[in-house]
């Protein structure tokens, strides 16, 4: 039986070399592989210049070096019979696809809000381009079918709601019992603004302890003076993940905006408690071991102190939490994409 045609098309920038192709978002390969086992999947994205550490395991890849051959792209799919179209986030890039498959009839639209894009152009661009980004959100929400991954961006009557996650059976057993010698502090993930990153790395400057502080991610921008703060570097590879969080006891996730991040089902799932700001409390959704902070030394310093005196009782209520997997999600996507009407 032949598969049902899928188009994602996002504004990701993909490597290409010698046939293979590598990506440094590693949302960005388990999503389409996932839905390859369901659709057959062409991919259309940006032509990066720099190799990332994710090796896509895909057929149909279409990497674009400007808006030009990104477009012929999008008109080459429409040979595909009956496609349905998934585009990841909005940006120019997928607003433009938005308006070309709008414009020329082709219904079968999906659109994934893996975050809040207003609240992403502020922190990035400043207040002055949400009006923008405002404006392509209300065109494409408004003529497609809209798909998010956290309450918050969930309306029941308008989107259609899933549960993101990158965890494998690997990250669910032969867990390693905590050190709690010291505090182990780790960071998982991007070096941006948004991320409160730079922020937090003042705050624990601040820390009287020994604790350490370790960071995961490409951080070559980071100028780092305190001893007790490591660069462990970019790492992608599941297994050297779950050996990191197990290796810490607390993971900091000190974003001033987020959707649904993975890293924090992922540190759950090793059972290593984590600590956030109030600016991203709407990401608790019910789990357990998650711990919010004021984002000053005082209210931090007493998280920690409350976390470490009392880890073991943390980690047997973790017990109950019920974290999604990347087969579920998955899933989800394929019996939305599926059990639509247009």
């Amino acid at each position: 039986m032949n598969k049902k045609q899928l188009v994602i098309i996002n504004n990701e920038k993909i490597f290409t070399e010698d046939g293979n192709y590598f990506c440094d978002n590693l949302d960005m390969k388990v999503l389409p592989e996932g839905l390859s086992n369901y659709y057959s999947v062409n991919y259309i994205v940006r032509k990066s210049k720099k190799k990332g550490g994710q090796n896509l395991n895909l057929k149909n890849i279409m990497p674009a070096s400007n808006i030009f051959q990104f477009i012929s792209f999008i008109f080459k799919t429409f040979k595909l019979p009956d496609a349905n179209y998934l585009l990841i986030t909005i940006t120019p890039y997928t607003f433009i696809s938005f308006l070309i498959l709008f414009l020329f009839g082709k219904k079968r639209r999906f659109i994934y809000l893996m975050s809040s894009g207003h609240e992403e152009w502020k922190y990035i661009l400043g207040n002055w381009s949400v009006w923008i980004y405002n404006i392509m959100h209300v065109m494409v929400t408004s003529k497609s079918k809209v798909i998010v991954c956290n309450e918050r961006l969930h309306d029941k009557n308008k989107s259609y709601l899933v549960s993101p996650s990158r965890l494998d059976e690997r990250w669910l057993k032969d867990h390693k019992k905590s050190s709690l010698d010291k505090i182990r502090l780790v960071y998982v993930g991007r070096i941006n603004p948004e991320k409160g990153i730079y922020e937090f790395l003042k705050m624990f400057d601040e820390v009287k302890s020994d604790a350490e502080f370790s960071i995961v991610g490409y951080a070559k921008n980071l100028e780092i003076k305190n001893k007790n703060v490591k660069l462990l570097g970019y790492a992608s590879d599941p297994q050297k993940l779950i050996n990191i969080y197990d290796d810490h006891n607390i993971m900091i996730l000190p974003s001033f905006t987020e959707a649904h991040p993975y890293v924090l089902d992922e540190c759950l799932s090793r059972k290593r408690p984590a600590i956030i700001f109030p600016d991203i409390a709407y990401v608790i959704n019910g789990r357990k071991g998650v711990f919010v902070s004021e984002r000053n030394i005082n209210s931090f310093s007493e998280t920690l102190k409350y976390i470490i005196n009392n880890y073991n009782k943390i980690q047997n209520e973790m017990e109950n939490n019920k974290l999604p997997t990347k087969k579920s999600m998955i899933k989800e996507f394929s019996n939305i994409i599926d059990n639509q009407i247009f």
